[in-house]
């Protein structure tokens, strides 16, 4: 039984980790006018790429309600702690 809560977890945190990568390359596909690497190159030098790993988390919040909906909880509680890690890169890219 607890392997399979963990199972759950790992899914539903390399789930959100995807989610908010393909959020944040979503997001920067419909909104720059320079392509992913220029962008993220320019993110890098003007101090942004937090603004854009959280704007790629708004994903997470869609992942994690489907989740909820389905009664999987355990794969919610990944997606949450992956949206944490996110997170915690944007409070390292903000301070270093």
């Amino acid at each position: 039984m607890k392997r399979a809560i963990g199972k759950n977890i790992a899914i539903g945190f390399v789930l959100g980790l995807l989610t908010n990568f393909v959020g944040s390359v979503l997001y920067i596909l419909l909104f720059s006018k320079y392509s992913i690497k220029t962008t993220i190159e320019v993110a890098l030098e003007e101090d942004v790429i937090g603004n854009i790993i959280g704007l790629g988390a708004l994903l997470n919040l869609l992942l994690f309600f489907f989740f909820l909906k389905k009664n999987r909880y355990y794969r919610a509680r990944g997606v949450i702690m992956a949206t944490l890690v996110a997170a915690f890169l944007i409070l390292t890219s903000k301070f270093y």
